[in-house]
């Protein structure tokens, strides 16, 4: 079984097997691994950056060219899912030029919403706070600690006085995760927001490449 903790600070060794290496984030193991055993997709192998990158976006794009200068050898073809993730272009141009594709969109929370759909509401959402499972789970490793929160709570509302609502993007339909969503929320004083969204983007982009 997968350990979000492990996910967070060390990601996911690839098994070598398949053709195909999916380049990943820590943060979407749970949601690429179970799009593979659903759809049959044992061709393609799975690595993952550790997800505590994107606390630092700056160092996204340099990790993943490592990642696909040493897997490229070993198999035919690499799919990067990152969106831009914050790094400003960078890792887009950097794909480019190591020829791998990458996924669309600014950030995970636009692929499992739908990156159309996702841009056609963000004019009505710019104050909105987004968790994803993933997000949700590790909400104080990615949040609340980063942030300071831990020790100086005070700074909440001058953090996250300009957002409205938190809304939680929801991958799977679990309770116990609903639940604590609506925690995260509370924590932060925003209204709470739920929205199922399964796998979005993410489903039909790799099956492009399956």
């Amino acid at each position: 079984m997968l350990n979000d903790e492990t996910l967070t600070n060390e990601g996911l060794a690839a098994s070598g097997a398949g053709p195909i290496l999916l380049l990943a984030c820590g943060a979407l193991a749970h949601e690429v691994l179970a799009l593979k055993r659903v759809n049959d997709w044992d061709h393609m192998d799975l690595t993952c950056l550790p997800a505590k990158l994107h606390l630092y976006p700056d160092k996204i794009t340099e990790a993943v060219e490592e990642a696909v200068k040493k897997h490229r050898e070993k198999y035919e073809q690499i799919f990067v899912l990152y969106a831009d993730c914050g790094t400003g272009g960078l890792l887009e141009a950097k794909c480019e030029e190591l020829g791998v594709d990458m996924l669309q969109g600014p950030h995970c929370y636009s692929f499992f919403q739908g990156v159309e759909d996702f841009g056609s509401k963000i004019d009505d959402e710019f104050t909105s706070f987004y968790l994803t499972d993933f997000l949700v789970k590790q909400f104080d490793a990615f949040v609340w600690r980063p942030m300071g929160l831990d020790k100086h709570p005070e700074l909440r509302d001058m953090i996250f006085g300009n957002y409205t609502q938190l809304v939680y993007q929801a991958q799977t339909k679990d309770p116990k995760l609903v639940e604590k969503a609506k925690e995260c929320a509370d924590r932060l004083g925003l209204e709470y927001v739920y929205r199922f969204t399964g796998y979005g983007d993410l489903e039909r982009e790799m099956a492009s490449k399956a």
